[in-house]
């Protein structure tokens, strides 16, 4: 592997192991720690000084006052923070950007935009005592952040995903470095690199803002992702959905010293999920009304944001623009040529405000197409964005070139992938993103991460490869990755099972398509779902839209016709009965190895154990058993078996409670009620509709439910309940 792979891994690394076998023998880290130094090395105490000039900019200071917890974790007492050199102690940490720093101190190798570098140096600050100072410099302001937040990752064994495992660092009566230190850190393989948190339900229910927040979800919660992203070497986000260029999330991220994106559908920040009703949204016809759209939400960002601008032409809703337009309806070039004219007309309004604007466009379902065809060009000034297809297949095939960018799920809400448990292996990102920076296609790396929390291992393994790419030898597989992923999260002893528990949990669920596409824990609730309404109520069943305008009317789902609906109910029902049926040991499997291992795992660790991998596995088995069953009871009512079909209604109504127990076991501490905001994925939705189902199996006068798929909005009736009536400028 690369040395810088190596020195990562080997640093944190053997921190973990050392907390986890500490903690596993019962016996604190502090006791563990060496009572006397070794030679030449450098003490660090809680007496240290750390130096920060005043001048630096805020985001270096907010990333100082981080670490300065970090010490108070591992140390027990804040660092005192000087601003003059006269004032540093014996030992002082030294902060600060190259160009700022002593001409004496300067690390030469700090080239690159982003590098940065961790050091020993001897000062003569102090007429009596001359000043060791450990140095973490970058070449600019996030290289200077990154070298803060690898320092305490390294040295103080501060895992950066923290927030979200819950991993505290060890206690230590002091930390020793050596006294030849000087590590240096060259630039990041991928050039910009950044969450974005989308269809982010639980994250609103959980941490919902409040009034003088005006946000979706709390700023105090908004400032813990963009630490975790500036942690793990991120560098850009996009801050939610469907939100507007002044909600305050964004004013923060440019004070954390994020480079703030939108994604596919919001192209320039225009919030068209509040588009006004009764105004034209057509390009063709009424041109004049997007380009004013698109100026207010140009000059409605804070003046000083730093913004890399995404460009593109889609429809309302998330749909493909056709959907709007008739003139382009079923023509692909028309539709290119389009969306190419959107894109100069975007880039010529940016470059008004902003002549050193830099663009991106993410080829999202249509784009993909279209740009494979030869229908749509793209400025060779924009980066050209690949998307995969929410599964973490990229949709490339095989044409992705040097220069160009990856937009990349571990979380996908399209009503059949995963928003509450892990779903995309390791193999296959490291696969796929391996194939980018093989092609040098590495401009540019969007992770969703939908609410962060359930897909916690996944993100922090493309991060990883964001920052310092694949290891070098090739021997170094996913199952390595859980591994050091199971050793740094639940401790040394308990890794080769949980390894092994990873391992089989990404091979237990039913797949379906080419390649494989894995049943997400969505597919399960939404097809139950589906299956009971078409079964009680025959059709048309409604969907109201969600991410939307309010103004849009409800849609009929489903097969146009009764006796079709019927066709596809008794089908679908066939097909779940074989493939959830096949896979049910496999779970049952998983859950019997995760379940034994669970003694193994550290003290300390068990709640993030029961939350991180307990919990996913019984919402995937036990959401696999409530399809089948549901699938088997409409099959024997169909039959004229209605005990039998009420027996395995009550029997899913068991699984679902199950999914409950599980849950509640993983909402503990800070995280009580995090499923509170389930309306996605939707499992209280489901019990609710199996209960009537069972009702309805032994008397078909039960009040019916209404005729609605519905998740989807009320999942976004509270992630945009915030902006109340609010609707774009088009004025």
């Amino acid at each position: 592997m690369s040395d810088r792979n190596k020195r990562r891994r080997c640093a944190y690394g053997m921190v973990a192991l050392f907390v986890a076998v500490a903690v596993a023998f019962g016996t604190s880290a502090a006791a563990q720690s060496s009572p006397s130094s070794k030679a030449g090395s450098i003490v660090i105490r809680p007496t240290v000084t750390i130096l920060l000039d005043p001048n630096e900019p805020a985001p270096i200071q907010q990333a100082t006052q981080d670490i300065v917890s970090d010490f108070e974790k591992v140390l027990g007492s804040k660092p005192k923070i000087v601003a003059r050199q006269q004032d540093a102690g014996p030992v002082t940490i030294m902060i600060g950007e190259q160009s700022q720093l002593p001409e004496a101190m300067r690390p030469s190798e700090l080239t690159a935009p982003e590098s940065f570098s961790i050091s020993v140096h001897k000062a003569d600050w102090n007429a009596k005592t001359p000043t060791t100072v450990v140095l973490l410099a970058g070449a600019d302001m996030r290289g200077t952040i990154y070298a803060i937040y690898q320092f305490s990752q390294e040295y103080l064994g501060v895992d950066p995903m923290y927030y979200w495992t819950d991993h505290e660092p060890a206690r230590r009566t002091h930390i020793e470095l050596p006294g030849s230190l000087n590590e240096s850190f060259p630039a990041p393989v991928f050039k910009y690199r950044g969450f974005f948190l989308n269809d982010e339900d639980l994250l609103t229910g959980w941490a919902p803002g409040e009034k003088k927040d005006k946000t979706g979800i709390s700023l105090a919660v908004w400032n813990k992702v963009y630490e975790t992203i500036l942690r793990l070497k991120g560098n850009m986000v996009v801050p939610g959905t469907w939100i507007f260029p002044d909600d305050p999330q964004i004013a923060l991220a440019a004070k954390r010293g994020l480079i703030m994106n939108q994604h596919h559908a919001i192209p320039l920040g225009l919030n068209v999920a509040r588009w006004p009703k009764d105004v034209p949204y057509n390009y063709t016809t009424h041109p004049e009304i997007l380009e004013r759209a698109w100026k207010d939400a140009v000059a409605t960002y804070p003046a000083h944001q730093e913004i890399l601008w995404s460009v593109g032409l889609r429809g309302l809703s998330d749909v493909s623009y056709d959907s709007m337009d008739p003139s382009v309806r079923g023509n692909d070039k028309a539709l290119g040529a389009l969306i190419g004219k959107a894109i100069n007309d975007q880039m010529r309004i940016v470059r008004a405000a902003h002549p050193d604007a830099k663009f991106v466009t993410d080829l999202w379902q249509e784009g993909a197409k279209l740009v494979k065809q030869g229908d749509l060009t793209i400025p060779p000034e924009v980066t050209l964005v690949w998307a995969d297809t929410g599964y973490g297949y990229m949709q490339d095939n095989g044409s992705v070139a040097a220069g160009q960018g990856a937009y990349y799920h571990v979380a996908m809400m399209n009503d059949r992938s995963n928003q509450l448990t892990e779903m995309v292996p390791v193999s296959r990102i490291d696969s796929e993103l391996g194939r980018y920076i093989k092609a040098k296609a590495t401009a540019y790396l969007l992770l969703n991460t939908s609410d962060i929390r359930p897909v916690s291992m996944t993100t922090k393994r493309v991060m990883d490869i964001a920052w310092e790419g694949l290891p070098a030898n090739s021997d170094h597989t996913a199952d390595d990755f859980y591994r050091q992923w199971a050793t740094e999260e639940f401790g040394a002893k308990a890794a080769p099972a949980i390894a092994k528990v990873y391992e089989a949990y990404f091979q237990a669920p039913a797949h379906f398509g080419t390649p494989p596409h894995e049943y997400g824990d969505q597919l399960y609730h939404t097809e139950s779902r589906r299956m009971m309404l078409t079964y009680m109520i025959d059709s048309p069943l409604y969907s109201i839209p969600s991410q939307a305008p309010k103004w849009e009317q409800p849609r009929i789902v489903g097969a146009p016709d009764r006796a079709s609906e019927k066709e596809w109910l008794n089908s679908t029902t066939a097909k779940e009965i074989q493939q959830c049926g096949d896979a049910q040991p496999r779970w049952d499997a998983v859950w019997k190895q995760a379940v034994a291992a669970e003694p193994l795992v550290a003290p300390s660790r068990l709640p993030f154990y029961r939350a991180e991998v307990l919990a996913m596995i019984a919402i995937n088995r036990e959401s696999n058993r409530t399809l089948f069953l549901i699938s088997k009871s409409i099959q024997d009512a169909e039959r004229g078996d209605s005990a039998k079909a009420h027996q395995e209604a009550e029997e899913a109504l068991a699984a679902l409670d199950n999914i409950h127990r599980a849950e509640s076991d993983a909402e503990y501490g800070k995280w009580k009620n995090w499923y509170h905001g389930d309306w996605l994925t939707g499992v209280p939705r489901t019990r609710e509709i199996v209960e009537t189902f069972a009702k309805f199996l032994e008397d078909p006068s039960t009040p019916l439910p209404q005729p609605l798929l519905w998740n989807g909005w009320e999942g976004y009736y509270h992630i945009m309940h915030y902006e109340g009536d609010r609707s774009v400028d088009v004025k």
